[in-house]
């Protein structure tokens, strides 16, 4: 099998694993030993690392990122009868946080460029029920928090930040995961900080919300069997705190080798006819959580892709106005259609730490013969 018959995964975790496997496994080790699995030592100390990196005064660990955006609009009473204001792009997560609550949910349009919550379409959704606004900083781009920020505090509402996939981002300088009253985020597997298995984590400069959330993600309960809220069972586990310790450590490095793929795949691919490349919000930076580019042909520069043995995915087919889950709310298609592009359009090319340059440069060229309309007969 020659260099250029090798599959290429989309995502592969093996090379930061293996970096990390002497330290990681010695971590799970003492975990074993110690006998203590749940809200022990190493999730203290997880939790105090992930607060100084992220530049917060907590970080309260729970079980899921979808876990993190539930408790983060319980902890500042977001209820039935108030509104929040989401992306209409977005994974689903972000629209199941607010039905969790029953609050009712407002999509607003991204910006066309960035993909990301546009602050003019959140301004034009605020209505008098508004109570809080959730960006998410997708694909790993830092939203305009500067903005968003400006017209929350304009307008008297809450904001919490969904971190999930851009762990490292900034705007203006400050972390994405620092600005909103109380954020979440997510360490599933392959986020930028990724444990091995379901985890998640809100961060929040208030003490009382901090409060609130510990109680509430162990039954409601701050001193044992005694429960001060009808709370949940959402704790992170001592295996993954200690695991995302040792990530945590190396995580601005690995940040650094996506931007180096990314920058690859921007200067091969730029100014290709059927592309439209990711463009980064002035003032704001990205960490490449995906590398998504938008194509009209999508699906069938995917299949293109797959035969020459290149993994590429669609992050998100279906957007979530559109999803049968939420068919009650009787949103009809082209109602939101900035949102309705991205899924019909969007591509994830393959990107991870330890990806070769080697191989960016062969999907760019694979990509390139399907925008010039070459025919490889050996594919």
């Amino acid at each position: 099998m020659t260099a250029a018959d090798v599959p290429i995964p989309f995502f592969n975790l093996e090379s930061m694993h293996q970096a990390i496997r002497a330290e990681a496994l010695e971590a799970l080790a003492a975990v074993y030993d110690s006998n203590w699995y749940i809200l022990g030592e190493q999730l203290r100390q997880f939790e105090q690392a992930y607060a100084a990196w992220q530049g917060a005064r907590h970080t309260i660990g729970v079980a899921s990122g979808l876990d993190a955006l539930h408790i983060a609009l319980k902890a500042l009473g977001i209820a039935r009868g108030q509104e929040v204001i989401v992306p209409s792009n977005t994974y689903i997560a972000t629209w199941l946080a607010v039905s969790s609550v029953g609050a009712t949910i407002v999509p607003a349009e991204p910006d066309p460029h960035t993909w990301n919550l546009d602050p003019a379409a959140v301004e034009a959704a605020i209505t008098p029920r508004t109570a809080a606004v959730l960006p998410v900083h997708l694909f790993g781009q830092a939203c305009r928090m500067d903005a968003l920020m400006a017209l929350a505090r304009r307008n008297g509402l809450m904001v919490v930040e969904d971190n999930a996939q851009a762990h490292g981002a900034r705007c203006k300088g400050q972390l994405t995961g620092s600005f909103g009253q109380v954020n979440a985020t997510s360490f599933y597997p392959t986020k930028n900080l990724g444990a091995l298995g379901d985890a998640g984590a809100l961060t929040t400069d208030s003490d009382s919300y901090a409060d609130f959330a510990r109680s509430y993600r162990n039954y409601g309960s701050a001193v044992k069997y005694r429960n001060e809220y009808r709370g949940i069972n959402s704790r992170l586990d001592e295996m993954q705190a200690a695991l995302l310790s040792v990530k945590l450590r190396r995580l601005d490095a690995w940040n650094q080798q996506r931007a180096q793929l990314a920058e690859r795949y921007l200067n091969n691919l730029n100014g290709l006819p059927q592309i439209e490349l990711p463009r980064v919000a002035t003032g704001c930076t990205h960490v490449w959580h995906l590398f998504v580019i938008q194509c009209t042909r999508r699906d069938a520069l995917q299949q293109y892709l797959s035969a020459a043995g290149i993994q590429a995915l669609v992050h998100y087919p279906v957007a979530p106005h559109l999803q049968k889950a939420y068919e009650t709310l009787h949103f009809r298609a082209g109602q939101f259609p900035v949102a309705e592009q991205l899924a019909r359009n969007s591509l994830s090319l393959p990107l991870y730490p330890g990806m070769p340059l080697a191989h960016v440069d062969r999907v760019c060229a694979v990509i390139r013969r399907f925008c010039n309309n070459e025919i490889d007969e050996t594919l």
